[in-house]
């Protein structure tokens, strides 16, 4: 019999509603003025066309007290905001004029004392990124240059000239050679101080090659000097991210800290300059997972790692303002709070303790932090933590109301690990259909709320979504990622089983219907659950891996394949070896511009799902799966009218299956 649907008889959210869904504002980012006095963020809307998201800065109070407002309405958005040390408000916006309707984006000044805001400088391949001195008047921005240019307006020139002739032609020497959903080069990345005189560029690192690309870098308080990470070829065609150091006023740089065994990560400078904390990645190999540690270095001294025995990975740090410890956040549990560290003695303790996740935490005076934080209950919001610990939300976007309720699952492996999971449940008292929903990465975990992954809209149609942590994720201790490391079909498959084992338990869980969906390593998973198990009705696998001999040589990053997987490993650990297996209908959806899973492995999915599975096509050439293709999309796809197709296509996919519906697919396939 098939399942009902439960949603039509709730009471209607914007997440009944995919146009009202994308229409909801999206907050990301913080930043503090250097008094911390002024707080800003940024909102992103969708434009008068629903085409395209545009991201706006907007002034947040730090007490709380006051409603937040718009500082900036440019038509194609601003971003990245940053408060120079005199309190101006520095940010990044493409702002068309007559004769040029896409120029690149260019860094702008809001000044503290009013008025509009001024081009503070353009360059003609755009600026990437900013960061500014908290304690003088000096701003670095990374832009990239093409390699032959020998200065600025020659970069303009030679721009013109490619465009001009149509020239798309890139000729590489070295890998990579693309990068998530980006062709790199030929132009390469820069880092240039703005002269407090005139406000022109000067180019801190001429000849980077392919050094800066995605590179995070710091600027010291007094403005003297840079610390970035800088890529460096390595053996077989690898990349090693080592920290050096540039001076602003000369230009002189030299490698400050570097590890043969690990790459380093995330610069941050202590408040007088004397040190910088960063992030150190262990080397993987196919036996070894890699392990992420928190380092200091005093310059003049050798880095030393901190809290070395803290079993959690840091995926951001700062410095108090009085440099005694550092502000981290962690995966751990389902959660990501903020934890301080000692820089002496390594102490480590837990600040934030609620169901949520933390990011973009920002440092004010006395003891007070600044942060967003997310979780399948709420996005992204600004909260102040105050030094005892105290949360409070700072007023911003209005919440909505979600169509459910979430809890927590716990199973246990067969090995006996502890696996848990978050369950998102829809309003109503009926059991609901179950949608196994498993996270990318793999390194990753379920622990944040997510715009474009996003189990609400599930549920406001009427579907269980369980959304849990196998082996691999963080937040667990480094064993428990050991455990899935370099056998992707073994322990994260059974703590999925498990997982769904558990969840089919709760009363408001429909057994008898279920589905697996995942993208990137988890459509990898579904591609492998729909090989080993018929438990499903429906599998839906997004941007997923299936060929692993074809995808290891093809991904943007082949070189970290190789520390991944021997080629026995990926070879035992491959779905398509699976396919004669396969008797469960599956929705393959994939974006050609993916460089991170290439489309191949799609096209090869789905050319032996039709051949060589125990659901081939007919005669006729009709078969029950379905291949859902985006010519301009990439990994995510993110478009929003995409992301619409996308939902609209896995909930029809999923109608049919679970409960025998035929809903009518969107008149905008054609």
């Amino acid at each position: 019999m098939a399942a009902t649907n439960p949603a039509a008889a709730q009471p209607r959210t914007p997440f009944h509603d995919l146009d009202d869904y994308l229409a909801l504002p999206r907050v990301a980012g913080l930043a503090l003025s250097p008094d911390g006095t002024r707080l800003v963020t940024t909102v992103t809307e969708l434009n008068d066309k629903r085409t395209e998201f545009v991201t706006a800065v907007w002034e947040l109070d730090p007490a709380g007290e006051r409603p937040a407002r718009r500082l900036t309405r440019g038509a194609t958005g601003e971003s990245s905001p940053v408060f120079t040390a005199d309190g101006d408000l520095l940010f990044v916006a493409a702002r068309p004029t007559e004769g040029d309707d896409k120029p690149p984006a260019a860094l702008w000044r809001l000044p503290a004392a009013g008025g509009e805001a001024i081009e503070a400088v353009k360059l003609p391949g755009g600026v990437e990124a900013v960061r500014a001195a908290r304690e003088a008047d000096t701003v670095v921005v990374r832009g990239p240059v093409l390699p032959s240019a020998r200065d600025i307006d020659d970069d303009r020139r030679l721009r013109d000239l490619r465009k001009d002739n149509r020239i798309t032609a890139i000729l590489h020497t070295g890998y990579p050679v693309r990068h998530w959903d980006k062709d790199l080069g030929p132009a390469e990345p820069h880092l240039f101080g703005l002269d407090p005189v005139d406000q022109g560029p000067v180019d801190l690192t001429p000849k980077p090659a392919g050094a800066l690309r995605d590179s995070d870098f710091d600027v010291s308080a007094d403005g003297r000097f840079v610390v970035t990470s800088w890529l460096r070829p390595a053996a077989g065609a690898a990349q090693q991210s080592v920290l050096v150091r540039v001076d602003t006023e000369t230009g002189d740089r030299a490698v400050v800290a570097e590890d043969p065994g690990a790459d380093l990560w995330h610069p941050a400078l202590a408040p007088d300059g004397s040190a910088v904390a960063f992030v150190r990645e262990s080397r993987s190999t196919p036996e070894l997972a890699p392990r992420i540690t928190l380092c200091c270095l005093r310059f003049g001294g050798e880095p030393v790692e901190v809290a070395p025995d803290w079993d959690r990975w840091p995926t951001s740090v700062a410095w108090t303002r009085d440099g005694t410890a550092l502000i981290v956040t962690a995966d751990q549990d389902g959660r990501a709070p903020v934890f301080r560290v000692d820089v002496e003695g390594g102490a480590v303790t837990q600040l934030t303790f609620d169901d949520y996740a933390y990011t973009d935490v920002t440092v004010a005076p006395q003891g007070v932090l600044y942060a967003l934080r997310s979780s399948y209950t709420a996005p992204p919001h600004p909260v102040r933590i105050e030094p005892d610990g105290a949360v409070s939300e700072l007023p911003c976007v209005d919440f909505q109301r979600l169509p459910g309720t979430v809890t927590e699952v716990t199973a246990t492996a067969p090995d006996g690990a502890r696996v848990r999971s978050w369950l998102v449940l829809p309003d109503g008292e009926e059991p609901a259909p179950l949608l196994l929903w498993i996270h990318g990465g793999p390194l990753n975990s379920w622990n944040a709320w997510h715009w474009r992954w996003n189990p609400w809209l599930l549920a406001a149609h009427g579907y269980a979504v369980l959304l849990p942590d196998p082996a691999l994720s963080t937040g667990y201790g480094q064993d428990f990622i050991q455990r899935g490391w370099g056998a992707w079909g073994g322990p994260p498959f059974e703590d999925l089983m498990a997982a769904t084992d558990a969840a089919c338990e709760h009363p408001r869980v429909d057994a008898g219907h279920t589905a697996a969906m995942g993208g990137s390593f988890g459509g990898y998973m579904a591609n492998w659950i729909a090989g080993h198990t018929d438990r499903f009705d429906a599998i839906v696998t997004h941007a997923s891996l299936w060929a692993l001999d074809q995808f290891g040589a093809t991904t943007d990053s082949a070189f970290y394949w190789v520390r991944e997987m021997t080629p026995e490993m990926a070879a035992a650990n491959s779905p398509h070896h699976f396919v004669g297996q396969i008797a469960t209908p599956m929705l393959v959806i994939h974006g050609d511009k993916d460089y991170r899973v290439p489309i191949g492995e799609a096209l090869r999915l789905w050319y032996q799902l039709l051949t060589e599975s125990r659901l081939p096509a007919a005669d006729d050439g009709t078969s029950p799966h379905r291949f859902l293709y985006f010519p301009s999309e990439n990994h995510w796809v993110l478009a929003p009218q995409h992301a619409k197709i996308w939902y609209q296509v896995v909930l029809a996919f999923l109608d049919q299956h679970l409960r025998g519906e035929a809903t009518e697919l969107p008149e905008t396939l054609g």
